[in-house]
Order: C-alpha cells, then sequence, then structure tokens
C-alpha cells in the first residue's frame, strides 16, 4: 500500500512519516511535544500548496508590476493626468506619487489645467435640446398637421415632466410635496404627494380638454368649474391617495390636447376657456398650463432631490409676456377688493417691467385703467427682475416683500404691481 504524500514530499520539520497531513496531533505529553520525552517540534507543519499555472485557472496569471526609472514616471505626469496612460502605467505612476511629493504636486498642478481644459458638464438635458431636434427634423419634412406655435410651450413642458416622471420610483411617488400660491393677502400652501400634484394637473388641463370637446377626467366638472375645487373633488372621491397610476391618463390627456390643438388649426386659438370666475383664450389657457407644468415640475423635482432647468427662453418669453398681459386685470380686481390703492386721474400712468436674463424684455404695464393703452411719457416708475424670478413671484412662490427687485419711482405703484403679481397664482 503506497503511503506517499499526495501534496508532495514532506518539507522539513513537517508531519512525521505514518501521520497524514492535517491529521490529529499526538497527544499532551506525547513525542514531540514540551511535556515528552523528545526535543521540541518546532513550528506547526506546513503543507505546501500546488503550483497553479494558465492550464488550471483558465486564464493568464497578472503581470508583475512595472518597475521604471523615476525620470520615466515623471515623464508619464501629462499622459496619466489626461487619463491616457496603460492600466500598468497608472498603476506605476500612481504608487510613485505616495513616494515622490515633488511628482505629486506636479500631478496636482497638471491634473487641475486639465480640469480647466474640461469644464465638468452636467449630465442633464439641455431643456432646449428637444426643440432643436423637432426642428431640424421637420426642417428637412415639414409636417402635414403642425402643432400651432402657441401650443408648443405645453407640448415641450409636458415632455419634460414626463421624462422625469419616468425616471422615478415607485416610493417617490408617495414623496411629500406642498403646493404654494398667495392667496391675495399671503402666501398659503397645500400638502400633498408627487402623485397629488400629477392629479391637480389633470383635472386642471381637463378644462381646457372640456373647450376642445374632449373628454373631462373629473365627472362633476359642472359643480366644479374652479381648479382648485377640480383638484379637491378629484382627491376627495378617490377611495385612496393617489399612485403613479395617473401619469397614464394625464400623459393621455395631455397627448390628445396637442393633437386635437393642431387639428383644430391656429383659428382654435380663440376658444374661451372657463376657469370660474375668469376666461382665457385657448392660446393663453394653453401657456398657462405649460407654465403651471413647469412650475409643479420643479416642486415633483425638488421633493425627489433632482435638478430641473427653466423652458426654453422663447417658451420663457412667452410664459412671461401672458402674466405681464394680465397684470392690469390683477390689479384692477386687486383695487376693487381694497387691496390696492384707488386709481388716479391720469388713466395713462404706466411702470416699466423689465424683465433681465433668459426670455426677457420689457413691459409697460398700465396703472389705473386696465383697457387705456400705457404711455411711455407717463411712466411713474420702473422696475427689473429676473425671468425666472418674475415667474417664481407669479407663481407664489416667492412672496413680493422678498422679490428681488430693481426699483425706482413710485414706491406705491410698485408695490401694487408687485402684489398683482402674487396674485397671478393659484392652487
Amino acid at each position: 500500500m503506497n503511503s506517499a504524500n499526495p501534496f508532495g514530499p514532506y518539507e522539513e520539520g513537517g508531519d512525521e512519516p505514518g501521520h497524514p497531513p492535517g491529521g490529529p496531533t499526538p497527544p499532551p505529553g506525547g513525542h514531540g511535544t514540551p511535556g515528552g520525552h523528545g526535543a521540541p517540534a518546532g513550528p506547526p507543519p506546513r503543507i505546501p500548496l500546488p503550483r497553479m499555472s494558465v492550464e488550471d485557472t483558465g486564464r493568464p496569471l497578472p503581470a508583475p508590476p512595472l518597475v521604471l526609472e523615476h525620470r520615466v514616471l515623471k515623464s508619464l505626469l501629462g499622459a496619466w493626468a489626461l487619463a491616457a496612460c496603460s492600466a500598468e502605467e497608472t498603476a506605476a505612476v500612481e504608487d510613485h506619487l505616495g513616494d515622490c511629493g515633488d511628482c505629486a504636486d506636479e500631478a496636482l498642478r497638471l491634473r487641475g489645467a486639465v480640469g480647466l481644459l474640461h469644464p465638468p458638464e452636467s449630465l442633464d438635458l439641455d431643456p432646449a435640446l428637444r426643440t432643436r431636434v423637432l426642428e431640424a427634423c421637420l426642417g428637412r419634412r415639414p409636417p402635414r398637421i403642425p402643432v400651432p406655435a402657441w401650443a408648443t410651450p405645453y407640448d415641450a413642458e409636458t415632455a419634460r415632466l414626463d421624462q422625469l416622471l419616468q425616471d422615478i420610483g415607485d416610493v417617490e411617488w408617495h414623496a411629500p410635496v406642498r403646493l404654494r400660491w398667495f392667496d391675495g393677502k399671503e402666501p398659503t400652501s397645500r400638502r400633498t404627494t408627487v402623485a397629488g400634484v400629477l392629479a391637480h394637473l389633470l383635472t386642471v388641463d381637463g378644462l381646457v380638454a372640456l373647450s376642445l370637446g374632449l373628454d373631462d377626467p373629473l365627472d362633476a366638472a359642472a359643480h366644479t368649474p374652479t381648479p382648485a375645487a377640480r383638484t379637491e373633488a378629484f382627491w376627495g372621491a378617490a377611495r385612496f391617495p393617489p399612485t403613479r397610476s395617473v401619469r397614464g391618463p394625464w400623459r393621455e390627456q395631455s397627448h390628445n390636447l396637442v393633437r386635437t390643438a393642431a387639428f383644430a388649426g391656429g383659428g382654435s386659438g380663440r376658444l374661451p376657456v372657463s376657469y370660474g370666475d375668469f376666461e382665457l383664450p385657448l392660446r393663453d389657457s394653453m401657456l398657462d398650463r405649460a407654465f403651471e407644468t413647469w412650475v409643479h415640475a420643479g416642486d415633483i423635482a425638488d421633493a425627489v432631490d433632482y435638478p430641473y432647468q427653466p423652458p426654453a427662453p422663447r417658451h420663457l418669453h412667452a410664459m412671461i409676456d401672458l402674466g405681464a398681459r394680465m397684470l392690469p386685470s390683477a390689479l384692477a380686481a386687486r383695487r376693487q377688493a381694497g387691496l390696492a390703492a384707488p386709481a388716479r386721474r391720469r388713466p395713462s400712468r404706466s411702470l416699466r417691467l423689465e424683465i433681465e436674463g433668459l426670455g426677457g424684455g420689457e413691459w409697460l404695464i398700465p396703472l389705473d385703467d386696465p383697457a387705456a393703452p400705457p404711455a411711455a411719457d407717463d411712466e411713474v416708475a420702473h422696475v427689473a427682475l429676473d425671468g425666472v424670478e418674475f415667474c417664481q413671484l407669479a407663481a407664489g412662490h416667492v412672496s413680493p416683500e422678498e422679490a428681488a427687485a430693481g426699483q425706482v419711482g413710485d414706491r406705491e405703484a410698485i408695490r401694487d404691481v408687485l402684489f398683482a403679481a402674487a396674485s397671478l397664482s393659484r392652487m
């Protein structure tokens, strides 16, 4: 019977013959132990491991690390800073940087220079990218039935919101969101969730759907004409809080609105859309819905900690223009409610509203008579605001006192216009 060791020959100081490798050790006091009669046994036995080869592992053994001279490693610092070294060279350089202070300092300077050549860029898509791609495509093949220009901001903002909703997880649909607006006297808010915000957009967009002859997502539409009442009715009619399932109806309705507006043609822009206590023509109502879609998309993005950019400049300009055109009526309504200073005897008084940044421009706002044309020679005040901040003011997200406005002229007129801008907001 062959008792040869299958792991190779015994090494000096290993197990004795007759004791299999890895077997039980002799009891205390036995031969070869400190308590026995023989000499001390020394370190425990070692069993040599088998040698591994390419054939045993199926893959080549790792290559030994590169050993390069200092001058060679220093010459590689530029390529290392540009991430142009091989894996072996990168490992050798980085190992050297831990030992050589001069090369480490030089590497930091080179890496900083590379950062200046390649500034970090956001991973988020440019909000104008979709518009540019569509324009390029339509430039080659014009659409048979084009979308009216006044409906394109709504088309773009609903598409951007839909993309944001596609990226959020199931749990984030229940993230808390606080809807904010200005009730005429002070800021107010209403607590809901991401899904609740989308349900709010669905129900208020239903007012536009009604004007175009489409189905209304709310059954009791005749008894709930205002946006706030419609939203509360939708939330109250559900047995459970809204979930991500609301995305499907909202997405379908937004597509139907754009499609129907395109088939109806540009002349349909004069159709009235009722908001209960006021009306807007369809062309302005679609801008209003684009504005609210963007604002509430920002609320959702904040709730899920996601960056969100303003609309494309020309769409932002159209939204600002709508707000500026609504200011005279809002100011007159506040004056009728006793919330603004009484009108003066000069119905041509005006305030110059200057909007800076993307989508900006200048508007003359009549102060006393909404129907009177404003006169540039009777300008009593000048207000300058950033475009996005003006929209945040009109959305009720910034209070009139907190709006960082450049102000010159009649302080009372300036205050009334800023408060009128905030009162454009609603739930």
